[in-house]
């Protein structure tokens, strides 16, 4: 696998010595100009107010938004983290996870430093509370972007690490790119964005893995200071869209792991995004302000699965857990189609879409 100081070098190589990290001489003659930023409006106080998600935060001059990625410059609103990620990756797919797109599919994996969310239990708080000021980024416009996804032999670019929503900019004119190359694009966020920039989003991706953190407006207040129902109408429009989806839950001791909890987002994701939507039950792991509490036993996340298979889920998946939860069976035949060693696809029996098997029709984007 291509580690992130690898790719992150090489692709600094290319640009000319150190493309590296705000402090280098050489950034601000290998950065891109400043990019201006799409979704708000200039109030009559001089006041910008950004419409990109549902904070709607309100920014005098020289001030960001929570997200630390947009900041209101002389009269408009700029993207700080245009062109400028933090983090670049060769992952596998099931990394992300979507398990119903590609098995195996070497991934180009962007992201740029901020949040709109201030998760209590972020893995990667390190670049996701921080500004794209505030890190080492390398120069990396949308083609070249996609020149080097090509030449890593990658067939799918995701949006992922931190928030891509909050450089939606970046994201749409890499994945455009990326679609005139013929490369498949995925979308990796917590879903929290106004449905006006995600409908110019879903113009140009092919799949999103939304976290559903609960299912509970009170939970989402109190350990990712965001509410649900922006979430939930996110989910409704990658469907209505047309957008592969697949949902993951994190589920963490005494925050969100009830079964009743549980029972609720099953349900839900069963009416109203359909049975043959994936869903990921995720290990907690201590971290962040969360460090205190202990891992989810796997009692529990074998109990949310349950739950989900009794509530007319056909694909549910545990995740973060060596050696359970990875299979992919056919609801027909009962039969192993994907089966999956850790990020690692062992055996793929879908064709065509089909079940290799029994020819029942698996959901997904299959790349036959």
């Amino acid at each position: 696998m291509v580690t992130r100081r690898t790719c992150m070098a090489r692709i600094a190589s290319a640009f000319g010595a150190a493309a590296l990290g705000r402090a280098s001489p050489l950034f601000a003659a290998l950065r891109a100009p400043e990019q201006t930023a799409r979704f708000w409006h200039r109030e009559s106080s001089g006041v910008i107010r950004c419409e990109l998600c549902p904070h709607g935060c309100s920014l005098p001059e020289g001030k960001t938004g929570i997200c630390r990625n947009r900041e209101h410059r002389g009269g408009r609103l700029v993207a700080l983290g245009y062109a400028r990620p933090c983090a670049v990756h060769v992952d596998p797919i099931e990394k992300k996870p979507l398990y119903h797109m590609l098995p195996g599919a070497r991934t180009f994996s962007l992201g740029v430093a901020g949040c709109n969310l201030r998760c209590k239990n972020c893995q990667n708080y390190t670049i996701s509370q921080r500004s794209p000021l505030e890190t080492d980024n390398v120069h990396l416009p949308p083609d070249r972007a996609v020149t080097e996804a090509i030449e890593q032999r990658c067939t799918v670019v995701a949006f992922t690490y931190t928030e891509p929503t909050v450089w939606l900019e970046y994201v749409i004119d890499t994945a455009t790119a990326a679609r005139r190359a013929g490369l498949k694009t995925a979308f990796v966020s917590s879903g929290y964005i106004n449905p006006a920039p995600f409908q110019e989003l879903c113009n140009v991706l092919d799949a999103a893995r939304i976290d559903l953190k609960s299912f509970s407006d009170i939970t989402y207040g109190n350990l990712n200071a965001g509410k649900l129902q922006p979430v939930l109408d996110t989910l409704l429009l990658a469907k209505k869209r047309g957008v592969w989806l697949e949902v993951i839950n994190l589920v963490i001791p005494g925050w969100n792991d009830s079964p009743e909890q549980l029972r609720a987002l099953s349900r839900w994701v069963k009416k109203r995004l359909g049975a043959e939507t994936p869903l990921h039950f995720s290990r907690f792991y201590p971290m962040y302000q969360l460090s205190n509490i202990y891992p989810t036993p796997v009692a529990t996340l074998k109990k949310a699965s349950a739950i989900a298979s009794e509530e007319g889920l056909s694909y549910v998946y545990i995740g973060n857990v060596a050696g359970i939860g990875g299979t992919t069976r056919c609801p027909s035949c009962g039969k192993v189609i994907v089966d999956r060693s850790g990020y690692t696809v062992t055996d793929h029996k879908v064709t065509n879409g089909k079940c290799g098997f029994c020819g029942f029709p698996i959901p997904g984007l299959w790349g036959d």
